[in-house]
């Protein structure tokens, strides 16, 4: 079922477009990733459904019903149902803890407010500092206050605006790791903007790829990252390395799924008596399964390949072939 579905949005500040003709669906429980590197229009998309940011075109719909379009803002009663957790955490510096999380009860008169916060707090792993002030903590702690804020509200859709792009590694693994927890447990639809491969490929089941205010990818995460089809996703899914490769070498690129106890260069070397010149090899974990992706130099004679093909062919191997 859609939780959120975006049709032909379109956004321009002025002269520069930043949001051009976007349309994508969000089912229930997704944790449903934004990827597009700084200025491709991510931030303004999220800003655009929860209401923070107008739109020239389009329409927002939220459990198959019309939440925002260009002529109608988002309604207060549905504005609690999607809540949102930033890079910067936006706590209130001269309050305690647990009154920046009862600060969002009060704005939207919600009575039991302590009972509440704390259980929000509980949540995260937070009630030992409930006295503290945001001066006091860390980052992680920091961001998790803001999701216990956000959770406080009972919504059904979390967005994340680059929420773990201010966190050292290990912290940002503990927040993505609170974050499944949370989609698993309450069901909550999850909307990670970020600009950080690995945040999206260890969190997220679904990916859409922005580039230059507009939509040019976007599907499941694995098909996604193991066979990205533009130059644009390309360049962001594989390392400089990769790239460079692929553009100066006859390449062919395998994907595999990596729980498989094939030894397919040893079965290639053997069946197809070639050598294989690898240029890259990488596992990824991806939605909870291992996949696999291998590069190496095509063969030189027609007759190699042609053997190559037809062995990967037979036993079903996805392969790209990348020539200059």
């Amino acid at each position: 079922m859609s939780k959120i579905e975006i049709k032909n949005l379109s956004k321009s500040f002025g002269e520069l477009k930043v949001l051009d003709n976007i349309s994508l669906s969000i089912n229930q429980g997704d944790i449903y990733g934004i990827l597009g590197l700084s200025g491709a229009g991510k931030s303004t998309l999220v800003r655009c459904i929860n209401g923070l940011e107008t739109f020239d075109e389009g329409e927002i719909l939220f459990n198959n019903q019309l939440l925002c379009s260009s002529t109608k803002r988002v309604e207060r009663t549905n504005k609690s149902k999607i809540a949102m957790i930033f890079q910067s955490f936006n706590l209130l510096q001269q309050v305690d803890v647990l009154k920046n999380v009862e600060f969002a009860l009060e704005i939207n008169n919600i009575p039991n407010k302590r009972e509440k916060a704390l259980k929000a707090l509980e949540r995260v792993g937070l009630l030992d500092k409930i006295h503290s002030y945001p001066s006091e903590l860390s980052g992680g702690q920091a961001q998790r206050v803001a999701i216990a804020r956000a959770l406080v509200l009972e919504p059904e859709v979390l967005l994340s605006d680059e929420g773990t792009s201010a966190l050292d590694p290990e912290t940002t693994e503990s927040i993505l790791k609170l974050l499944k927890e949370l989609n698993k447990e309450l069901g909550l639809t999850i909307i990670m903007i970020s600009h950080q491969i690995n945040v999206i490929e260890s969190i997220c089941n679904r990916v859409a790829i922005l580039s230059n205010s507009k939509l040019v990818e976007e599907g499941d995460l694995s098909d996604v990252f193991l066979n990205p089809k533009t130059e644009i996703a390309k360049n962001l899914i594989y390392s400089n390395h990769v790239r460079t490769k692929l553009d100066e070498e006859k390449t062919i690129r395998l994907t595999f799924d990596g729980n498989s106890d094939e030894p397919i260069v040893a079965n290639i070397v053997e069946e197809c008596g070639i050598l294989v010149s690898i240029l890259f090899a990488d596992t990824k974990v991806i939605d909870g399964k291992i996949y696999g992706q291998l590069v190496f130099k095509l063969p030189k004679k027609t007759k190699d390949i042609t053997k190559l093909r037809k062995y990967l062919d037979l036993h079903n191997i996805k392969y790209e072939e990348v020539t200059k």
